[in-house]
């Protein structure tokens, strides 16, 4: 945590490990360039702000990445050298903000495009920005249509619902939820979207902590529980606690459109009459500029 350069190296071992069992899409949890807070409150009190959350701040931005940059493209060549599709949970800096983001990368090493989590969760919001609906895509891919929502995004049902409409059938779901409910939550998602669920969840222990790191944690920090679900809800591999692991499954594209035989809730299952869903789509900048003729 805190260490990008080490993360970054670490995310080429685990790549590496995973291309070498057969995989061909790797999916890493959020924010795992380069950490996940847990435990830091950043000085924060209503009305006030403490000198040392400030430079927490700037040691947690320092090891963030810009996107694109030097560092997304250190990570399209690992894509590229393992031969895999990777999404891949960071934390992106841009200005004096940071942003929950997942990256989606092709075997060739081009990256395919973002996704910025669009509600942070309770504190997070004093260290992370909003995204907007400009990065709510699916992409299209020879592993068949991928894309990612963060955490509890996964608990918005509009924003599943907008995801379900572009015809996901690799769901994504970076995490570092790891509540024994959470793997409820991916089958239930499976089941609904009739998709594949890929859960990823970081797995911290304190010796991942920097020394000086202030907060006081009992137990694990970050538990795990990743988990791979099919389109009916059946889990194929997980969840997985309390251990460094990599989860793998052999996934048939036909379970897709075999469980929306009876179940297509943006297609024969929903009833626009009655319900409607407008996704503004439109990146949503501070200040634009305009020249004036």
């Amino acid at each position: 945590m805190f260490d990008k350069k080490a993360t970054l190296a670490k995310v080429d071992r685990l790549l590496g490990e995973a291309a070498a069992g057969g995989a061909q899409l790797a999916v890493l949890p959020e924010a795992f360039v380069s950490a996940y807070p847990k435990g830091l409150d950043f000085g924060a009190r209503v009305g006030q702000r403490s000198d040392e959350g400030r430079k927490w701040f700037r040691r947690y931005w320092e090891s963030s990445i810009d996107v694109p940059g030097e560092d997304t493209a250190a990570l399209g060549e690992m894509a590229a050298r393992h031969k895999l599709h990777v999404v891949i949970g960071v934390i992106e800096r841009d200005g004096g903000t940071l942003y929950c983001t997942v990256l989606f990368f092709a075997p060739d090493g081009s990256m395919l495009g973002k996704h910025r989590k669009v509600m942070p969760t309770a504190m997070e919001r004093i260290v992370w920005g909003f995204g907007d609906g400009s990065t709510l895509h699916v992409f299209d891919t020879a592993l068949g249509k991928i894309g990612a929502v963060i955490c509890w995004e996964n608990y918005m049902p509009l924003l599943r619902t907008s995801m379900y409409s572009q015809g996901i059938e690799l769901y994504c779901a970076p995490t570092v939820d790891d509540r024994p409910v959470w793997n409820s939550a991916m089958r239930h998602i499976a089941f609904e979207g009739r998709c594949f669920v890929l859960s990823a969840v970081q797995h911290v222990t304190k010796s991942d902590l920097p020394a000086d790191y202030p907060a006081v944690l009992d137990g694990p920090v970050i538990r795990g529980g990743s988990v791979i679900v099919d389109p009916l809800g059946n889990v194929l591999a997980g969840p997985v606690y309390d251990q460094d692991c990599i989860l793998s499954a052999d996934l048939d594209p036909n379970a897709i459109l075999e469980g929306k035989y009876d179940l297509d809730v943006t297609g024969h299952y929903a009833r626009p009459d009655i319900f409607r869903l407008n996704v503004n789509r439109r990146a949503m900048p501070a200040v634009r500029f305009e020249e004036i003729e």
